[in-house]
């Protein structure tokens, strides 16, 4: 079972409550969300470890929010959340704004695969771009194609890629190369960065 009260693990806002279900009532019956658990977003920072200070963040598939306020309170410059469910995307930007973050942070109502379009066309750069679309879909066998070309990534930029255990992630795609995978039970965090 998934709590319905998740909360912030450090930082500034570490202990502030971010209300799952909400964001699981906003969106469509099809459009259920699998949070990122607590243990899982502690181990993402674990890995991210001093990049996120002064970090620009990226989340696409935001769901709740919670990574994405999760780097605000650890003290990344600014995020980006992207989040096709109108509902949700409304969701975090009131909690952002509950937060004192809205200045920080910037909500794209929309697909991820066109939020990256619009993005390498427009030149903009991120340190860590974080995903986690949802587990029992082709999303990451499309999106992270997009990203291979690494023009939306910082040179020593980092893609944290969440997924089901069971997929196996490649180990070069274009100009990224998969540094390491982490398992927590059915979930793998799978790492990479851009070729030197």
């Amino acid at each position: 079972l998934i709590a319905l009260i998740m909360r912030i693990t450090a930082g500034n806002l570490k202990g502030r409550k971010i209300n799952f279900k909400k964001a699981q009532k906003a969106a469509k019956k099809e459009n259920a969300l699998r949070p990122t658990s607590s243990k899982v977003r502690e181990s993402i920072f674990n890995i991210i470890g001093a990049l996120i200070s002064d970090a620009q963040f990226i989340d696409l598939y935001a769901g709740t929010g919670a990574v994405g306020i999760e780097a605000l309170s650890r003290g990344a410059s600014a995020v980006s959340f992207v989040e096709a469910d109108r509902k949700r995307a409304e969701l975090i930007e009131k909690m952002l704004k509950d937060c004192g973050y809205s200045s920080k942070a910037d909500i794209i109502k929309g697909e991820a695969s066109a939020f990256i379009a619009k993005a390498v066309k427009e030149g903009l750069k991120f340190d860590i771009v974080f995903l986690d679309p949802p587990y029992h879909t082709e999303e990451l066998e499309r999106i992270l194609p997009m990203l291979s070309d690494g023009d939306m990534l910082n040179d020593k930029g980092i893609i944290i890629a969440e997924h089901i255990s069971k997929k196996k992630l490649p180990d070069e795609i274009g100009k990224l190369i998969q540094k390491k995978a982490y398992k927590y039970g059915d979930t793998m965090l799978t790492l990479f960065r851009k070729v030197r």
